[in-house]
């Protein structure tokens, strides 16, 4: 088979839009008719369902979900001096984002089976100097709120959460961006919800911190020309809000049917166990949205991640590595001072994980032809490692 040939997508948006095209046609078209490109009416209605969607007060649509931690660390007063502590294991821009609101990043370890943040490890990074928390609601998957509160509340620290990947995820009773003083959201088109282009949003219950977000946002303005505080140009434009508050009403579905998916990975996979192939572990039941389906290859499996990777490949199946390197070892950062063995347990899924396809629409048939890929490589090679480990002159079983 040609290599080129992608028969099951790592994300397919066609199906998710082609059924409510006529309404996101007839969203785009409104705006063009009204002319209300930047901070238009769309954004705000967006804004306050998104934030009521979230069991929240407030939404504040900005430029990317990066700008929606930087300056929502700024809108929470956070900034030079400040120590605010995050996970190894995640995307870069959880860590630009603190860098860029002035305050020092630390970072620390990952639960091993969960990938989420360490918080025994959390505990022994606090200083003086340490003002915040951002647990990073990776894959979909919430850190728990209640051991979070207990956290904040013994260390008197805010919480921030990176929900990014986590669109309406629960946990213990609340949602993902109901739980901290703010919470930092990414519409990439890829997210659970996603945009046309970039797009992020600060959720907060905190009426103070959603007005200087406000402020940020557009250019640090209080009223038209008057600037009190040095914000920056990053607005969620309003063609975007309306594609997104189109799509809002279908999240909770496209989440469910994330979550069958999974189900049907975990059962398709369980068999795979003793191979060494090991799905990231779930501790949020039906709360857990599912942005992505990770795996682990870990090291009683007798074969490479790559090697799967590159048979999925041929066989037209594209996965994906969330994230091959983490953020203390990325060159841009080493002026942090980590070193190769800081963080050992996000070093080793570094290494490990491998992300399958996951989208709303993605068929049984094709979660089953995932799993058997994955099982057909892994027994080659477990055949393989049985005649070449048998005596010579044997036959092996």
């Amino acid at each position: 088979m040609n290599q080129m040939t992608v028969r099951i997508p790592f994300v397919d948006l066609k199906s998710q839009h082609q059924p409510i095209q006529t309404q996101l046609k007839e969203a785009i078209h409104a705006i063009l008719e009204q002319g209300d490109f930047i901070l238009g009416r769309a954004l705000s209605d967006f804004e306050a369902a998104f934030a009521a969607a979230s069991g929240t007060k407030y939404g504040v649509g900005v430029a990317s979900g990066t700008d929606a931690i930087a300056l929502g660390l700024q809108a929470c007063n956070i900034g030079s001096g400040d120590e605010v502590i995050l996970p190894a294991n995640t995307f870069v821009a959880t860590l630009i984002g603190v860098l860029r609101a002035g305050a020092k990043p630390i970072l620390v370890d990952c639960d091993p089976q969960t990938a989420l943040i360490d918080l025994e490890a959390a505990a022994k990074a606090i200083t003086p100097q340490t003002k915040a928390i951002i647990p990073v609601h990776l894959y979909g998957q919430m850190v728990s709120p209640r051991q979070l509160l207990d956290f904040a509340n013994t260390y008197k620290l805010l919480i921030f959460e990176d929900a990014a990947q986590a669109h309406l995820a629960e946990r213990d009773g609340y949602r993902a961006g109901s739980v901290g003083i703010a919470a930092a959201f990414s519409f990439y088109p890829s997210k659970n919800l996603g945009a046309f282009g970039d797009g992020g949003m600060l959720l907060t219950r905190d009426s103070d911190v959603a007005q200087k977000m406000v402020r940020l946002r557009n250019y640090g303005a209080s009223q038209k020309y008057f600037h009190v505080e040095s914000g920056t140009n990053s607005r969620l434009d309003t063609l975007q809000a309306a594609v997104l508050l189109e799509k809002l009403p279908y999240l909770p579905e496209w989440n469910r049917d994330r979550l069958t998916i999974a189900q049907q990975y975990d059962n398709e996979l369980a068999p795979l166990a003793s191979a060494g192939i090991i799905p990231v572990q779930n501790h949020s039941g039906s709360g857990h949205v599912y942005h992505l389906y990770v795996i682990k290859v870990d090291e009683s499996c007798f074969i490479e991640r790559q090697q799967i990777q590159d048979k999925l490949a041929a066989e037209g199946i594209q996965t994906g590595i969330h994230y091959p390197i983490p953020c203390h070892l990325q060159p841009a950062f080493t002026y942090l001072g980590y070193q190769q063995g800081d963080f050992p347990h996000s070093e080793k899924l570094a290494k490990q994980i491998l992300s399958l396809p996951m989208y709303p629409g993605l068929s049984s048939s094709q979660t089953k032809e995932v799993a058997l890929a994955i099982a057909s490589v892994v027994s080659t090679s477990l055949r393989s490692e049985s005649q070449s480990s048998a005596p010579i002159g044997s036959k092996a079983a």
